[in-house]
């Protein structure tokens, strides 16, 4: 998609109804499912917020930022996420949890970014982690800046978000299960699955 025809649809985008749990539980492992709301609160949750970044590559083209995290002894280490993390006490909102995280991890700074709405609360049993995506662009690619808790940054064009193609299914094994068939998007010879993934497909269904 050009990144023109994006920006002509942020209006709408800012008040159209988004696809809550029905949209997220298309792309949910089936350890997700298991968690109501009920049990969700019952687990008093640790609140974080990500960013899903929107910009223009050199051709014009409109992609959103991943990246892979560094790898750490930790449940997410070396996974694919949005920018983001847990909320600071010197943070107003969510919001400025995603912003400060974005600037912190990648270097890109709030002034620049313009957010263009909240999405739906994605429940992270593994952490315990009750996580707010926030849609937002900027008009020009940024320059990114790594800190060490990133990798690397992964580019992905929108248009492969949107291409049915890229649904899949793969078996994990990780730190906190083994041998479980998880749904996924295949992106940039990625597998990006798990929570980032349930955020990936209501943005999809947002954007379609």
């Amino acid at each position: 998609m050009n990144f023109n025809s994006f920006k002509n649809k942020i209006e709408n985008l800012k008040y159209a109804k988004l696809g809550g749990l029905d949209a997220q539980f298309k792309l949910a492992p089936k350890m997700r499912l298991k968690y109501d709301a009920d049990k969700i609160r019952a687990k008093n949750p640790k609140r974080a917020a990500v960013l899903a970044l929107f910009y223009p590559n050199k051709n014009n083209e409109t992609c959103f930022l991943l990246t892979l995290r560094a790898s750490y002894k930790g449940t997410h280490s070396a996974q694919i996420s949005f920018p983001g993390g847990k909320i600071d006490k010197t943070d107003l909102s969510l919001k400025n949890t995603a912003l400060r995280e974005t600037f912190e991890e990648v270097g890109i700074v709030e002034s620049s970014i313009s957010v263009i709405k909240e999405l739906t609360d994605v429940y992270i049993p593994p952490s315990n982690f009750l996580a707010t995506p926030f849609l937002g662009y900027v008009s020009q690619k940024p320059t990114f800046n790594l800190n060490y808790e990133v990798d690397k940054t992964i580019e992905v064009l929108l248009k492969d978000l949107l291409n049915d193609c890229n649904l899949s299914s793969t078996n994990m094994n990780t730190s906190y299960m083994s041998n479980v068939e998880v749904p996924c998007f295949k992106l940039n010879d990625y597998i990006v699955w798990g929570a980032t993934a349930m955020m990936l497909s209501e943005i999809k269904e947002l954007l379609k």
